[in-house]
Order: structure tokens, then C-alpha cells, then sequence
């Protein structure tokens, strides 16, 4: 009987596989990649041992051949699936349909050496008509994805492994860059020196609560003797003082409470009532970028564990392919979408024909459809058995794409003008004359003020003339608030506006730039460090081009005409890499202009002193009465955290020395609490020459330096 070996990437996927197979078929995973450039000297076979660019990987004077090498860990995978393939007569390779998975079968084809034949096989969904689809229309491996995947893998390499030793020299040993981590840790950091040099403005206006016909409804204050007054965008964000020009009056504290006072007494009218009759259009179904930014909106998952998840549900049969640029949706995915519509909602609820979606993603690549609930009949949430995390983003996924097969929402968008005295106020609502696709889904905002767009507002029934009665008039202070720090939905949006890297990579890219020490989540927001302030000014000063989104983007371009033949990627790479103007020249002849010390600076305005990275991280340098003072910045602190205050405190605490929350009974010295690399610690007795390395315990977790006793300190040191 002939054997047919199917080869995937996952044990997962494999066995979902496996149970939509004749018999004859045997599937084996590669556990992903094979083999990979080498990440160590280690691992760089003996006969290319003293080759100059065998740690680089790539042999940049001869054609840029790639060394690849099988990792320790795959060796005892790579033996089972060449064992497998003696007794077979017949390989299909069924890695993922994308660049990546089609690199993967092309490597595993080289590794392998197959001697029978050989077919691609490529599916969007592990379903039965899928498969069977696939089984049925086999292909040959694509060598256009293929060197377009080998090309962004040898440039990520090339940059890299280029500008991290750069970096290591001038500014931090151990630091990254990277052709995507580099311009993304370049947005954070130009979004924190805007709110650095941000400054804030204060205004004042009014907000009535009133009433008609015992409904109560709120208006607040546009106009004073016929001026507009000025609301928060009127204000120059560097100065804090409104923008020259306009024609608004500023309200101070003095003259909101004397408006306040007139208005509470005095009658109101109604002069004008508009209705606007408006609509809103279901959202298309996801893609990977949109799909990131929806679950770390509405589930608060990081992207990470939202691409974990989405190939978990892909890989058991749930969702189809999770790695997309595309928003179409197959016939038969339309069916499903409007059946489950009509059977959830109701026909009232099924918009009058089939809505189809065009993909306006830059540079989108993927010739498959939009993730959506597998199969040609989608199973409800509950139909599942899942639960959790997976349970919440496999209903996301569904409504999201029921909702796209549903009517537009229709709204009517109400304003109110009223006049009391020289005053004159607005009061605003939003009524919906029909649900629609609102039943379903509403798309997220990563703006916490922003209300839903399927709430509404109601507002009485006013024409005009007609009096309402004011229950109170309150004056409001307001403060002009910096521009808001990136979120990772935030920041998966705008890489993906500006055309830079892939939807895909984003998940590893934001864990990379945390893990590398650039930013720190907090909050859900991606605060930039000082490392990524000091390595970010060293690119932007001496490689632009390498920070620069538009340049970026116009590398992604040229990628994607590789995987569709239309560009060769071996001159590219020549072009990036080699010659005068190359990467290799430019960073050879940069490296002897920049200074280190500059680099290693972070100068922030309007504090007394300048912040240095050094071997064990941040710390203060400053002139005090003639002498040059250091102090060590905590670890965690970022410079949001850092204003003329907390340096104050920092050289106080340094000039003083350390802080002693007691003495040790059975020992007599003192025990201190002090904060070092790697966070806040105690330590017995101080550090002198005869005890170099007195007793130190780090505080666990849960313990805030500020509340740490002299008890538990000795707990700790025992």
C-alpha cells in the first residue's frame, strides 16, 4: 500500500489534520523552522569556522550565500522526518500558505532531499472541504515567495547584526536594532518628547443641566456676547497659551462664576433644533493587524498572546488562517455569515445583499481571505466547547464577521441651540432609528473618552421658542491634556498605516522592544526609556534613513515585488549592502565620528542635570558645590517618571547615603535599604573594604520600597 507523508509545522495542527486524511497519509510536524542563519558562534559548522562572515550568516562578497544550520534542539526532529521519508512515496509539504510557511517547506525540500515526489499543498482553514479542496489542486512550490521571504530574513540579518555592535560600543553593550524594532521604538520616543514639550493651558466653560417636559438633558457653553470661547484644541501645545490668530475669548475662573451666577437666574430659550439624518457601515472583517487592535481594545490582550491564541483556534479547526492582509470573504464564507444572521437576528437584520470588502491595507500581500470562523457553516460561540481566552476571541471573531453581512446602522445626529443672556449653549444627541449592525458589533476606539457609537443620547422634544427650565449651571476648570502615549493597538495601527513591516511580525516586534529594554507596558502603554531615547537620537543623527518610515515602507515594497517576480532580490540586497553607499560602508564610516559620550547622554529639559547610560544602566550626573555627583536611577523609571523633584530627591538620598530602617539586635550593625541594577534591595552593614560584599536580599514582589519594615528586611537577610 503506498504511504503519503503530509509535513506541517505544529503537533497541534498535525492532529487536526490527521482526522481529515484517507488512510495512506502519515503527518508529521516540523515543529516550525528547521534550520535558521546561526544565532552563535556555537553553532557555526567547523568548516566555516574561520570563515570572516560565517557569524554573520551570510556571505555578503559571494552572492550573499546563506549559511544555514540545523539547531541542536531540531536535529532529533529533522531524523524522525527523514526516517518518515524513506517509506514514503510521495511528500506534501503543508506548512502555512503565507512567505513564511512557504520558506519553511522550501527549507525542509533542501534539508530533505526528497527522492520521491513532491507537491505543495496550501489550505486557509483545517476543515474537510478544505482539505479535500487542497488535495484536489496541489501546486509547485512558489520561488518568488520564497526569495522574498529569504530576502527580508538576510536584511534583517544584515541590519542587525550591522548596527548592534555600533550600538554596543557607543552607547550600552547588549543593545538591539532592527529594520522594524528600530523605526517603531523611534515612534515611541518622538510621541514621549511631544508630551515632554508639552505644556499645559487651563480654560474654563459652563455645564447646564436642564429640563423639558420632565426630561432632563445637559448643554454647555460655545459663545459669550456672540465670541466663541475657547475649548482645548485651541491651545498651542508648546506654549499652553491659545494659538495666535484666533478669534476665541479665553474664559479665566473669574468670569465662568459671574457667568454662572447670571445664568442660573436668568430664563432660557431655544433658537435653533437640527436633525441630521446619518449612517454607519459595518466594519470589514478582520485582518491580523485589525484583529490585534480590536483584542487589545476590547479583551486588553497583549498582540502576543492574541496571535498565540488566533493559531491555537486556527490550528484546531476553529478560525481560518490568522496571518492576513485581506478582508474578503470566499461566497461560501458570505453564505454562512448571512445564514447565522438570519438565525441569530432575525431577517429584518440581513443586509439586503451581500456586502463585499476591498483590501486598503498598504503593501497587503496575502491573496487569502479575512480570519473568520471555519467551515461553510460558522458554529455559534457557545456551539464550540471552548472557554477562556480562546472562547472570548473566537466570538470576537464571529460577531465581527456576522456583523459584516448586516444593514447599516441609521442614526439621526440632534443639536439644540439655547440663548440666556449674552450666553449661548449647545446640547447635542444621537438617536438610533434602526440598530443594524449595532446588534452585533461596534468597533473600539483607543480613545477612552469616547463613547460607543451604539450608545445613545437622548435629548427631549424641543422646537424652537420653547423654554426649558435649568436645574443648575456648574463652572468647569479644564486642563489641556499632552498627546496620548501609544497603546500596542495604537502603535499596530500606525505601523500599519505608514507600510512598515508586516502585520504578522508586529506581535514580536512589541515584545521584542519591551524585552530589549526600550519600552515598559504600563497601563496598556508603551512607555519609551532612556535607552531608547539615547540609541533612537544616534540613528536619527547618523543613520536617518534606517528610523524613517517612508524609507521603511519603500523596503516592504520592494519585498512584496520580489514575492510577485516583478524585482530580482539578489542586486536589492546588493544595493542595500555593498558599495559606497551601502549599509556596510555607511556604518564603517560613521562609526569614526560618533561619540560615545554624546550618545550615552539623554539631556531633558528644565531639570538640573543630565541622565547617562552606563554598563548597569541609567543614573543623574551633576555639578553639587564643585563636585561631580552620580546617582543611579531605579530601573523601572522612565523619563516620564523624572521631573526637577524626583531629581532632588535622588541626590539627597546620594548625598546623604544610604537610608537605615534600623539595626540588626544579634549583630549591632545597621541594615539599609538601597536600590541597585536590578531594583530595590537590603543589605547588612555598609560596604567597606573589609567587607566587600556585605549580606544583600532583592525585595520580592509585593513589597513597595516605602513600606518595607525593619522586620521584614532581617526576614529577608536570614
Amino acid at each position: 500500500m503506498s504511504k503519503t507523508l503530509v509535513i506541517v509545522e505544529s503537533p497541534t495542527k498535525a492532529k487536526t489534520i490527521r482526522g481529515f486524511l484517507p488512510r495512506g497519509f502519515q503527518v508529521n510536524a516540523s515543529m516550525g523552522h528547521v534550520r535558521d542563519l546561526p544565532n552563535s558562534a556555537s553553532e557555526i559548522p567547523a568548516s566555516h569556522k574561520g570563515e570572516p562572515w560565517a557569524k554573520l550568516g551570510v556571505n555578503t562578497a559571494d552572492q550573499f550565500q546563506r549559511l544555514y544550520v540545523v539547531p541542536k534542539e531540531k536535529k532529533k526532529v529533522v531524523r524522525e522526518l527523514k526516517d518518515a521519508l524513506k517509506t514514503a512515496d510521495q511528500l506534501l509539504l503543508a506548512t502555512d500558505e503565507d512567505r513564511e510557511g512557504e520558506s519553511i517547506s522550501w527549507h525542509l525540500l533542501e534539508l530533505l532531499k526528497p527522492k520521491v515526489p513532491v507537491k505543495r499543498l496550501v489550505f486557509h482553514e483545517i476543515t474537510q472541504e478544505a482539505i479535500d479542496r487542497a488535495l484536489a489542486q496541489p501546486r509547485h512550490l512558489d520561488q518568488n515567495l520564497v526569495q522574498a521571504q529569504e530576502a527580508r530574513r538576510v536584511l534583517d540579518r544584515l541590519v542587525g547584526y550591522t548596527l548592534s555592535p555600533l550600538l554596543w560600543k557607543k552607547v550600552a553593550y547588549g543593545l538591539s536594532a532592527g529594520r522594524v524594532q528600530s523605526v517603531a521604538v523611534r515612534l515611541l520616543v518622538q510621541r514621549e518628547r511631544s508630551r515632554l514639550a508639552f505644556r499645559s493651558g487651563s480654560y474654563w466653560d459652563l455645564k447646564a443641566q436642564l429640563e423639558h417636559q420632565q426630561q432632563a438633558f445637559e448643554a454647555r457653553l460655545t459663545h459669550v456676547a456672540g465670541t466663541r470661547i475657547a475649548t482645548g484644541a485651541d491651545f498651542d501645545q508648546n506654549t499652553g497659551a491659545v494659538k495666535a490668530g484666533l478669534k476665541v475669548r479665553l474664559l479665566e475662573e473669574q468670569d465662568a462664576r459671574a457667568l454662572e451666577e447670571a445664568t442660573a437666574r436668568q430664563p432660557w430659550q431655544v433658537t435653533q433644533v437640527q436633525a441630521k439624518p446619518t449612517i454607519r457601515r459595518p466594519v470589514a472583517p478582520f485582518t491580523t493587524s485589525t484583529l490585534q487592535q480590536e483584542a487589545n481594545r476590547k479583551l486588553r490582550l497583549p498582540a502576543r498572546q492574541t496571535m498565540r491564541t488566533a493559531q491555537s483556534l486556527y490550528e484546531n479547526g476553529f478560525i481560518t488562517y490568522m496571518r492576513t492582509d485581506s478582508v474578503h470573504l470566499s461566497e461560501q464564507a458570505v453564505a454562512a455569515a448571512r445564514h447565522c444572521v438570519a438565525e441569530t437576528f432575525g431577517a429584518d437584520y440581513l443586509s439586503p445583499k451581500p456586502r463585499r470588502y476591498a483590501t486598503k491595507s498598504r503593501n497587503a500581500q496575502e491573496a487569502h481571505e479575512a480570519i473568520r470562523p471555519a467551515g461553510e457553516r460558522f458554529r455559534t460561540p457557545r456551539e464550540t466547547g471552548l472557554d477562556g481566552v480562546e472562547l472570548s476571541l473566537y466570538e470576537l471573531i464571529w460577531m465581527r464577521t456576522v456583523a459584516c453581512q448586516m444593514p447599516d446602522a441609521r442614526l439621526t445626529m440632534l443639536t439644540v441651540q439655547l440663548e440666556v443672556g449674552e450666553a449661548r449653549f449647545r446640547a447635542t444627541g444621537k438617536r438610533i432609528d434602526f440598530a443594524g449592525f449595532f446588534r452585533a458589533y461596534v468597533e473600539g476606539s483607543d480613545d477612552p473618552g469616547t463613547a460607543l457609537e451604539s450608545r445613545e443620547v437622548l435629548l427631549p422634544t424641543l422646537k424652537e421658542g420653547d423654554r426649558p427650565g435649568c436645574r443648575s449651571v456648574e463652572a468647569v476648570d479644564h486642563q489641556t491634556q499632552p498627546p496620548a502615549r501609544f497603546s500596542e493597538a495604537a502603535l499596530v495601527q500606525r505601523l500599519e498605516a505608514e507600510g512598515v513591516g508586516r502585520p504578522s511580525t508586529y506581535a514580536s516586534i512589541i515584545s521584542t522592544v519591551c524585552d530589549r529594554g526600550y519600552a515598559q507596558l504600563a497601563a496598556n502603554a508603551l512607555i519609551p526609556t532612556f535607552t531608547a531615547f539615547a540609541v533612537t537620537a544616534l540613528l536619527e543623527e547618523h543613520f536617518p534613513n534606517l528610523v524613517d518610515t517612508g524609507f521603511t515602507a519603500r523596503m516592504e515594497g520592494t519585498l512584496d515585488k520580489i514575492s510577485q517576480g516583478q524585482v530580482q532580490w539578489l542586486p536589492y540586497l546588493k544595493q542595500f549592502y555593498c558599495g559606497e553607499k551601502g549599509l556596510e560602508a555607511e556604518v564603517s564610516h560613521q562609526e569614526q565620528s560618533i561619540d560615545s559620550a554624546t550618545f550615552r547622554t539623554v539631556a531633558l529639559e528644565q531639570l538640573p542635570c543630565v541622565v547617562r547610560i552606563g554598563k548597569f544602566g541609567a543614573y543623574l550626573e551633576a555639578d553639587h558645590d564643585g563636585q561631580n555627583v552620580k546617582a543611579n536611577l531605579p530601573p523601572d523609571m522612565t523619563p516620564a517618571d523624572l521631573n526637577p523633584e524626583r531629581v532632588r530627591e535622588l541626590y539627597q538620598n546620594r548625598l546623604a547615603g544610604p537610608e537605615a530602617l534600623g539595626v540588626d539586635p544579634e549583630t549591632g550593625e545597621s541594615i539599609y535599604l538601597l536600590t541597585g541594577q536590578y531594583g530595590p534591595y537590603v543589605q547588612r552593614g555598609e560596604t567597606t573594604d573589609d567587607q566587600p560584599k556585605p549580606r544583600r536580599a532583592s525585595l520580592p514582589p509585593g513589597i513597595q520600597p516605602d513600606s518595607i519594615t525593619l522586620a521584614e528586611a532581617l526576614d529577608l537577610l536570614r
